[in-house]
């Protein structure tokens, strides 16, 4: 017992001092791979951080590829007020995948100068930022011809529009037309009208609200898109030329003075619609009351459509029986650009009748005397600093049934 005691302990011994010296083995034959096989672990390691960057880099490429899906998306809105087809080579500004892009003139002059289409998904504000955007540098780079804004602002289709383009006929590059609907209307015309795709994006529109003030400055915004836009008149569908269109131009573009009514009116339909939470900005001293058929310069147009601090005090202030088209414009003119206004409105109007609405005329109405006692008017008025007969270049508010009668006599009486 004592024998097999003893073997059995020195066996115990011999698996013990195997094992250690198996362990140090292999520590040694560790440290010696490792030593051997450093670089090659290096190099394994640089591998990995290679494919884990490369990993990162394809996801910042796909994610680049969905920004420029919706860049692209903002590119249509922007060539489209602009006036360029975004499908078109041509407008290549963002296209960087397109091969010709290096030999085209992305950025054509004449798309930027003379925007040929006005649908757009630009809200208001952005619309206002891109239209009030002013160059500095004096002159143009190119051959301007001033152009007449006819801004048309109406509840859906124009019924005297024949004799709108007897107007403008023969007269292309020296006008441009708009027009403002209520929301959804689609101004259906011919496409070879002069009013054919001149239909900008417009809102719901309700009559003694500011929304009527919004769609005026929408109107006038989209027009200062166009840098040969030098005068803006604002219109109806129920007005009418009384002068040919050359005599229009002449008056406008000759004018040192924009035309928009603007008076002190001391009584309730004036002054008594002033709310005194408007002070100081604006005091009942400076308050106007006007028309709101305004013709007015390019200059003054983006300082309007510029202006919030004193637009938000109409939008906050000034409610039925305050109405913003007939103080807004008005006002705003008198504290900042008084002596750049005539304080005349150039369209005329029958209010003999009283009321909140002027006289609308029908068939019967039209006479050639009638007309001409609209081109000359009894009163004289100021034009550039000199008397004159000739004080209404548009009048207005004349139904449908006016559109015969007035194309019968616009040849003979209104010279067109």
């Amino acid at each position: 017992m004592n024998n097999n005691s003893h073997k059995r302990k020195k066996m115990l011994r011999n698996n013990k001092a195997e094992k250690e010296e198996l362990e140090k083995l292999t520590a040694q034959q560790n440290n010696g791979y490792l030593k051997k096989y450093a670089p090659t672990n290096l190099l394994r390691l640089a591998v990995c951080l290679m494919v884990f960057i490369a990993g990162v880099a394809t996801g910042l490429v796909s994610s680049s590829q969905r920004s420029t899906i919706s860049l692209e998306n903002y590119t249509k809105i922007y060539t489209a007020v602009r006036g360029g087809d975004p499908t078109n080579d041509n407008n290549c500004a963002f296209n960087k995948q397109n091969s010709n892009c290096e030999n085209i003139n992305c950025l054509r002059l004449d798309n930027v100068v003379h925007p040929k289409k006005l649908s757009h998904d630009l809200s208001d504000q952005e619309l206002v930022w891109r239209a009030s955007l002013v160059p500095k540098v004096v002159g143009y780079p190119f051959k301007r011809v001033p152009k007449v804004a006819f801004m048309f602002l109406t509840r859906g289709p124009l019924p005297l529009l024949p004799l709108w383009e007897k107007y403008f006929a023969g007269h292309d590059g020296f006008f441009s037309i708009y027009v403002h609907t209520q929301a959804g209307f689609v101004f259906d015309v011919p496409p070879d009208s002069v009013f054919f795709g001149r239909q900008v994006p417009s809102k719901e529109v309700s009559w003694g609200d500011v929304s009527l003030a919004d769609a005026e400055k929408r109107l006038l915004a989209n027009a200062l898109l166009d840098f040969s836009n030098e005068r803006f008149v604002l219109l109806s569908e129920s007005c009418i030329p009384v002068y040919d269109f050359q005599t229009v131009y002449k008056y406008l573009t000759k004018s040192a003075h924009s035309f928009v009514e603007s008076y002190d009116d001391t009584s309730r339909f004036g002054r008594g619609r002033y709310d005194r939470h408007m002070r100081p900005n604006i005091t009942v001293e400076q308050w106007r009351k006007g028309a709101q058929w305004f013709e007015i310069r390019r200059d003054l147009g983006i300082e309007i459509i510029s202006d919030y601090k004193y637009y938000d005090l109409f939008r906050k202030y000034c409610h039925p029986p305050c109405f913003p088209d007939e103080h807004y414009i008005a006002t705003y003119l008198n504290i900042f650009h008084a002596p750049l206004n005539s304080n005349r409105t150039l369209t005329w109007v029958d209010w003999s009748l009283g009321g909140p609405h002027p006289t609308t005329f029908v068939r019967e109405n039209i006479t050639e005397g009638f007309i001409q006692n609209i081109r000359n008017y009894k009163k004289k008025c100021l034009y550039n600093f000199k008397s004159t007969t000739v004080c209404y270049l548009f009048a207005r508010k004349f139904a449908p049934s006016t559109l015969e009668p007035l194309l019968n006599l616009s040849s003979k009486v209104m010279g067109f």
